[in-house]
């Protein structure tokens, strides 16, 4: 059954293609129509690459500056056909997008947005003082579009291409957004660390998201060319890069509809304020950007969120549902665990020091093939330091880790995942914009291949109906089936963990590290937790766990490795540990 809001968007469209066709609309209004489409276009790039992968660029219109000159200069000197240009435009402003990405990428900080204004303002001027741009004179007779013999140069026939391209760059935005490539991309804010832990190349999704905005503005851009019939560096400086900027902002930077309908507030409202204010003012001016300054302050200030949430509400929420789930059979193959009595994980010497503290000391220890084994002790000792490094999130200093016998000592962590390494984390690190099932499912990454043309196209259905038909199936094992199409950031901390551990068992490890996985459980779910852990354990899995239930370790342990102040204290049985004087004295005892 259709949604309020899905029936809304459907009359916003059919009203869109009407709109020519309506008695007593002006061309002039066709003419802003085509603006908004382009500009809409920019905009969704812009979503992804900000709202979605949360990279603040102000360079946008550079990127559309290089759509519309490769058009123009392929048809104005070289006698190309319009449309043939198009491929072109997007080959080079995606090479293009890839090589500024590979270096402005790496900047943290303030320095990665200033670094796209730097961009915007070079090419702008490299435009303007090269003769093979035409300088700031630009180039003139750029040809209109023909398609199937018919010239687009008419301003409704131009209009419906631009709607068109609008409506092919929503469905393949929203469609690579839904997929395994795009969870990658939705995964960078506020989660990229988890993200890494689960196989995702972070940096890798950070310059698809770059090249994918890139790639739609330059649409824009040949659009733009073909529409005015003349350009020059003008309409692609950084002015108008923050106006693409505010587009986004103001109708919502995190939706795709928000895109839209910031196009169409910005390119209405300050066409009507160029008339207004200086009939008001009596003087010429660009005061319309003054009032945009104020508006995005406003917006900023009462709706961070942009508009586009406020007027979804208005027709009820709508989620996306995830591909047809298949039976739990047929989820995907599984690793081969490990024969019992094989070391999973070795440590050795393992050392870590920073600057002239020592938070790990010469620690050594190894969990066997289907063994529990808890690493205990006082706040501040050192271990989730150890998972770090285990996991590759941290270089250790000195020491050996090895998985299965192969050294892994300064891998990153996406390599270590690869071996079946899966964890959680001290503090819950999830993809909080994202739902549970989504969550889950990223885990699950290293297992597809789906690339992001796949994903754009929806060619990638029957691997992501298996993709989410385990990640239900590991849902369901912790007990948070029902939970599954809610945001993550609605459940209750202790729900969170155990999406947590559900997403590391979708990764199907053989090596499985817990950062307090009973933190904010109650009792009766404790009682779970420790039913389910030993299943997983009985199925081959080696777990390797801290926590500070003292009665949850003892009951749930084969073993336990004690570690005070960044070293090893004790090893042994639980009731080996609980008889230990130094333990005792140390942490069991103080704790009692």
């Amino acid at each position: 059954m259709n949604s309020p809001a899905r029936i809304a968007g459907l009359a916003v469209l059919v009203a869109a293609i009407a709109l020519p066709f309506l008695p007593g609309v002006p061309p002039y209004w066709i003419t802003i129509a085509s603006y908004i489409a382009m500009s809409a276009i920019v905009a969704l790039g812009i979503v992804v690459l900000t709202g979605v992968a949360g990279v603040v660029s102000f360079g946008q219109a550079m990127f559309v500056g290089f759509g519309a000159y490769t058009t123009a200069i392929l048809t104005t000197r070289y006698g190309w056909n319009a449309l043939a240009t198009l491929p072109v435009a997007i080959l080079i402003a995606g090479a293009l997008a890839w090589g500024i990405g590979a270096i402005t990428l790496r900047l943290k900080g303030h320095y990665l947005p200033v670094a796209t204004i730097a961009w915007n303002i070079s090419f702008f001027y490299l435009a303007g003082s090269l003769d093979f741009f035409r300088r700031f004179d630009g180039i003139s007779g750029i040809p209109p579009i023909s398609l199937a013999g018919f010239d687009l140069s008419d301003g409704s026939r131009f209009y419906f291409l631009a709607l068109g391209l609008l409506v092919a760059a929503y469905v393949l935005t929203r469609n690579l957004l839904d997929s395994r490539v795009g969870r990658s991309i939705r995964a960078l804010r506020g989660g990229a660390l988890a993200a890494e832990s689960f196989g995702v190349d972070t940096g890798r999704a950070r310059i698809l998201a770059f090249v994918y905005a890139g790639v739609l503005a330059a649409v824009s851009g040949w659009l733009y060319a073909h529409f005015q019939r003349a350009i020059n560096p003008t309409p692609f400086n950084i002015t108008v890069s923050i106006d693409y900027l505010l587009m986004a902002v103001a109708g919502g930077v995190g939706h795709l509809g928000g895109a839209i309908l910031g196009a169409g507030l910005v390119t209405v409202v300050r066409d009507k304020l160029q008339d207004i204010l200086p009939a008001l003012i009596g003087t010429q001016g660009n005061f319309e950007t003054i009032v945009f300054g104020v508006v995005l302050i406003l917006i900023l200030q009462f709706a961070p969120e942009g508009l586009w949430p406020h007027v979804r509400r208005l027709f009820g929420e709508t989620r996306r549902r995830p591909p047809t789930v298949l039976e739990a059979g047929s989820a995907g193959t599984h690793r081969a665990m490990p024969p019992k009595g094989e070391d999973v994980l070795r440590v050795s010497k393992l050392r870590k020091t920073f600057g002239g503290l020592v938070a790990v000391n010469d620690v050594s220890f190894s969990v066997g093939a289907g063994e529990i084994v808890g690493l205990i002790g006082p706040n501040g000792a050192g271990k989730s330091t150890s998972f770090n490094l285990i996991t590759g999130v941290l270089a250790a200093s000195a020491g050996e880790v090895r998985v299965r016998g192969e050294d892994i000592t300064g891998w990153p962590a996406r390599r270590i995942a690869r071996l079946g390494v899966a964890r959680t984390f001290q503090h819950v690190k999830l993809v909080h914009g994202m739902s549970v099932i989504d969550n889950v499912a990223l885990g699950r990454h290293l297992l597809g291949r789906a690339s992001a043309v796949r994903g754009a196209l929806r060619l990638d259905r029957e691997e992501e109906a298996a993709i989410f038909a385990e990640a239900h199936r590991q849902l369901a094992r912790v007990g948070l089936a029902e939970h599954a199409d809610a945001i993550a950031s609605e459940l209750a901390l202790g729900q969170q963990r155990l999406v947590e551990i559900a997403r590391a068992l979708c990764l199907d490890p053989v090596l499985l590290l817990l950062d307090e996985p009973a933190a904010g459980l109650r009792h009766n779910e404790k009682v779970a937790l420790a039913d389910l852990l030993r299943k997983v354990r009985d199925s081959g899995v080696s777990i390797l766990l801290v926590e500070h239930d003292m009665d949850f370790v003892m009951g749930l342990t084969d073993r336990l490795v004690v570690m005070n102040f960044g070293a090893e204290l004790a090893q042994g049985r639980p009731a080996e540990i609980q008889r230990n004087p130094a333990v005792l004295e140390a942490y069991l005892g103080s704790a009692a």
